[in-house]
């Protein structure tokens, strides 16, 4: 996997969080993903054309979207309702748009279509990438989340 294609994801990640949620996430070292299991309980999902085609998914535990979301909204959140599900979306449009934009810099041009939210424990992501998945891991104060992005092309 293209590291080119990957660093803007996380630092899009830390970008985003930090200026629209207030926090710091602490990247992890990134891995090859081997399923299609999600590693969180919500997981925003946005698809990308262009240089390449693919897909960013945003899967973050209960914990971590509960704690960046209330600290987005400067409001307490303790399930995740439509409007926690509304603001992962937002963000993992967020996400893939400032990694977009660095990308564009790069000559790797891009689009994304529309984010979609999918929620439950042990819920699958199923890309119709035929690329590698490759997972970067976030902390923020003991929640984790990843960015996962795969690109076929």
């Amino acid at each position: 996997m293209n590291a080119e294609l990957i660093n803007p994801f996380l630092k899009a990640t830390v970008n985003v969080l930090s200026m629209m949620a207030f926090v710091k996430p602490v990247p992890g070292k990134p891995f090859l993903k081997h399923d299609n299991k999600a590693q969180g309980d919500i997981s925003g999902v946005i698809g990308m054309t262009g240089h390449a085609r693919g897909v960013v998914v945003f899967s973050l535990s209960e914990g971590a979207a509960l704690k960046i979301v209330s600290s987005m909204l400067s409001e307490s959140f303790t399930e995740l309702n439509a409007e926690v599900s509304d603001a992962v979306g937002e963000l993992t449009n967020m996400i893939s748009g400032d990694a977009r934009r660095e990308l564009a810099t790069k000559g790797f041009k891009f689009e994304a279509g529309l984010p979609s939210i999918i929620k439950g424990k042990g819920h699958i992501v199923e890309s119709m990438t035929k690329g590698p998945t490759i997972a970067i891991p976030f902390d923020i104060d003991g929640a984790a989340f990843v960015v996962e992005t795969s690109f076929e092309g």
